[in-house]
């Protein structure tokens, strides 16, 4: 079954003066791929910019803007409608003698680093050890490992925050789903299969109602490399089905943050954020 949802994503800045330049980039603007096509998208910043749209290296669409007029606050409002239709994700299909060849290293080496935003702490690097010796495919040991990081890691708000690193929601045994995607990623490739971090939104209803408009937010989940990428949800323990629109994919949380940039001028901004979804049909 799919599903055509509308997302607006809305993010608001106040500053405790005026800002007098202001330069960002946007990485709100959902991708089209054989699950997802964008029907319409349109990301519109107050006070008017200047932009200019690039892609990234791992492909995501990249808005850059520029307020060079003073400012005392900045609101960047993306609307989008997209059409959805994810297939389930197929069984496992490599061995871990096909998934260690050289040559799947070589293509996903960047996929396969363990900064310390993502790298795992020893003792849950040797449970995940463990756990990957006693399955016979490289797919059932990724999907066990979103098992145990649900499982144990509770989703707790506040808890952490975009600066903290996966060891210390392990620690805590408490974050939000980024941390359980890093945990997840980072597990994933002290074993040797290739995964990476995807940003975007979910309905948070089960079976949403056609025309109801509900509030949402930013949301994020893994992929590993499998002959192909498959997706899972380690907060939810789900496959992402037709309620998920991806936005964007990297290595980690630094390659797909919504909004980043700088500003002179004022000393500090507060950042309020937004997001509503609505199925359409």
């Amino acid at each position: 079954m799919s599903m055509q949802l509308r997302v607006v994503h809305t993010t608001g800045y106040e500053y405790d003066g005026k800002a007098v330049a202001s330069y960002n980039q946007a990485r709100l603007t959902p991708q089209t791929t054989p699950e997802q096509i964008v029907v319409h998208s349109r990301l519109e910043v107050t006070p008017k910019p200047w932009t200019f749209e690039y892609r990234d290296y791992f492909g995501t669409l990249v808005t850059a803007f520029e307020v060079l007029d003073p400012h005392e606050s900045m609101t960047v409002t993306v609307t989008s409608t997209v059409q959805t239709n994810r297939p389930p994700t197929p069984a496992p299909r490599l061995s871990w003698a096909e998934l260690w060849d050289t040559a799947v290293a070589d293509r996903w080496t960047e996929y396969l680093t363990r900064p310390e935003l993502v790298a795992p702490p020893t003792d849950f690097a040797k449970r995940l050890r463990a756990l990957a010796d006693g399955c016979a495919r490289p797919g059932e040991a990724a999907r066990a490992v979103c098992a145990l990081v649900h499982d144990e890691v509770e989703y707790l708000p506040g808890s952490t925050d975009v600066r903290s690193v996966a060891a210390l929601a392990w620690q805590q045994r408490a974050g939000v789903c980024q941390d359980m995607v890093h945990l997840v990623i980072g597990g994933l490739r002290s074993v040797g299969i290739p995964a990476r971090y995807v940003s975007g939104y979910s309905h948070p209803r089960a079976d949403p109602v056609v025309g109801e408009t509900v509030s949402g937010e930013s949301h994020a989940w893994v992929e590993w490399w499998d002959d192909g990428w498959h997706p899972f949800d380690p907060t939810n323990d789900t496959e992402p089905g037709d309620r998920y629109v991806a936005v964007a994919t990297g290595r980690d949380y630094q390659d797909v943050k919504p909004l980043s940039g700088i500003y002179s001028g004022a000393e500090t901004s507060q950042m309020s954020v937004a997001v509503s979804v609505t199925r359409l049909a």
